[in-house]
């Protein structure tokens, strides 16, 4: 019995062991720490995942997004250029309209409700604290809200 403890508690050690390798630090996930500035800063870069279909379903589209080498925040203005680590927001239009909003919340999820059956365009820019959009950080999806559709009632 004393061998099959023995052998369980390599085991488990040893499982314990590989899990930490694969582990990723704070700074990996979360990024630099605010209290330093970061020397020669990688470009920001916006990642955006198709609409799920579930919202889709019900009219709504919910696209998650994450960015990189960028802390979303809700400050503006020339002022804040020069923050390090960088700052910035998200702007989003809808259909090509002639207005945007801003969203400075980064709660990784873009939610758009009561859009009707058919053919929309959401077009969303990861932008500066001066509203000055990074090259090349636009993402664009174009899908279709079914004629089935359930309105989403919040």
């Amino acid at each position: 019995m004393t061998k099959v403890i023995r052998t369980l508690a390599a085991a488990a050690a040893a499982a314990v062991l590989a899990t930490s390798a694969f582990a990723q630090s704070a700074r990996e996930i979360r990024g630099p720490s605010p209290y330093v500035a970061v020397e020669n800063e990688p470009a920001p870069k916006l990642i955006v995942d198709p609409p799920l279909p579930e919202g889709l379903a019900i009219g709504v589209y919910w696209a998650q997004y994450r960015v990189e080498n960028l802390r979303i925040v809700p400050v503006f203005g020339a002022g804040a250029l020069n923050a390090s680590p960088r700052i910035g927001h998200l702007h989003v239009i809808v259909d090509d309209l002639p207005w945007w909003w801003a969203d400075a919340s980064d709660n990784n999820t873009v939610d758009i409700a009561g859009l009707p059956p058919g053919p929309h365009k959401v077009k969303i820019q990861l932008v500066d604290a001066n509203h000055n959009v990074f090259p090349g950080q636009v993402v664009t999806h174009t899908f279709t809200i079914p004629d089935t559709a359930t309105p989403h009632k919040h």
